[in-house]
């Protein structure tokens, strides 16, 4: 997939003029796209369309409008979409209770590292996870993670002939697994090979 640029993004007045109708389109879009994955982990698969919104949405609350700001924010959110040849998420362990959530993130550390991808008839994918930085320490992960699953040609090319997917995580504290994908999660990832 192509990376976004300057001009594929609206200035900040288009943003206010269409936000409604591109919010809506993107949430619609988002909904063939996130894995509730057990009780407390999403994985929310990215793709160029869920990266502009966020670009967006952070151009517009942080009122970003210079050249070199918005450069920033192509930077940092922009390797968030796939290559062609491999998925990318954002993960999360979304736990309101505040005190349950700091119990639950210090018995999760390297979870990040133990979530997966599956096409049948090929070994499982493992995220390479926090690219940009570490986010555990000792005491506790943290509750968003930004994960990679590289696939080969042969996984590729087996999804595109109608391998079921699968996604899982085999943390010693949390295991569980979706199995197959739906039809419509399946084809959202599908869209993001070439």
């Amino acid at each position: 997939m192509d990376k976004l640029t300057r001009n594929d993004l609206y200035s900040l007045e288009q943003y206010a003029e269409v936000r409604p109708e591109f919010r809506a389109r993107v949430i619609a879009h988002k909904k063939d796209r996130n894995v509730q994955v057990g009780p407390v982990a999403t994985i929310y698969f990215e793709d160029r369309q869920t990266i502009q919104y966020q670009i967006q949405e952070m151009l517009r609350v942080e009122r970003i409008f210079e050249a070199a700001g918005i450069e920033e924010e192509l930077d940092a959110y922009n390797p968030l979409i796939p290559d062609g040849s491999n998925w990318k998420a954002t993960f999360m362990i979304e736990e309101p209770d505040v005190d349950r959530r700091r119990q639950l993130l210090s018995g999760l550390i390297g979870i990040e590292d133990r979530v997966w991808v599956s096409i049948d008839g090929h070994e499982p994918v493992y995220a390479i996870a926090d690219e940009d930085l570490e986010r555990d320490t000792e005491e506790k992960t943290s509750s968003v993670h930004f994960l990679r699953f590289e696939l080969t040609p042969a996984m590729v090319e087996s999804a595109r002939q109608g391998a079921a997917i699968s996604v899982g995580i085999d943390h010693e504290n949390y295991t569980h697994r979706v199995a197959p994908l739906g039809d419509n999660i399946r084809a959202a990832l599908l869209a993001d090979l070439v």
